[in-house]
């Protein structure tokens, strides 16, 4: 073999173990879900997809995210309904949108409602009158 061939086999074999080690940092499979290699296969793969949509996501932005930081905002705020490209891209301030909305409380359902009130009428009425 000649080196630069054998150059070219270190690098693409440092890639994928630096690959395992981002995944082992961000994705801890600490146990499996399932007994079945099957069961195991598929944790496996779903790693490796998060893993490609945090890092196509990572590209995307505009502002620098470390991975590690990246995976833990997005851990974070995976259930809350936003636009996480430019959350991630301006935190400040959509974030001050956020607390702000957080902090006003909802509205309290009243138990004299008279839209529930009429539906509570209009179906014991049915409910008695043997329809």
């Amino acid at each position: 073999m000649t080196l630069e061939t054998i150059v070219a086999i270190y690098r693409r074999r440092w890639q994928i173990e630096s690959l395992f080690k981002q995944i082992k940092q961000n994705f801890p499979l600490r146990y499996f879900y399932g007994e079945s290699a099957n069961a195991i296969k598929i944790q496996i793969w779903v790693t490796l997809i998060a893993n490609l949509l945090l890092s196509v996501l990572q590209s995307k932005l505009s502002r620098r995210w470390s991975f590690s930081g990246l995976a833990t905002i997005v851990r974070i705020v995976l259930m809350y309904y936003l636009h996480l490209e430019k959350f991630l891209n301006q935190p400040d301030a959509d974030l001050k949108i956020m607390l702000a909305e957080a902090s006003e409380s909802p509205p309290q359902p009243s138990l004299f409602d008279c839209g529930g009130l009429e539906s509570a009428k209009s179906y014991a009425a049915l409910k008695f009158s043997g329809q």
